[in-house]
């Protein structure tokens, strides 16, 4: 039991390690530029999303109408 402890002690010493001394964070203005680029993307996809929601809404009120 004392060496799982042991060992969970040192996955959580080596894991803090890693974020302090090896991780590169990105700067504000690059983390700025990011999130702008995934709030286009976000936006785009809506859009295209809704064209395709849009469009087959169209196609079933024709078959709708033709069919009643």
């Amino acid at each position: 039991m004392k060496n799982f402890f042991n060992n969970r002690l040192t996955d959580i010493k080596e894991s803090y390690n890693e974020l302090v001394h090896k991780v590169s964070w990105p700067t504000q203005s690059e983390l700025a530029s990011s999130t702008i680029v995934v709030m286009v993307a976000s936006i785009i996809a809506a859009l295209v999303i809704w064209l395709i929601d849009w469009c087959i809404n169209l196609v079933m009120h024709s078959v709708y109408n033709v069919a009643g």
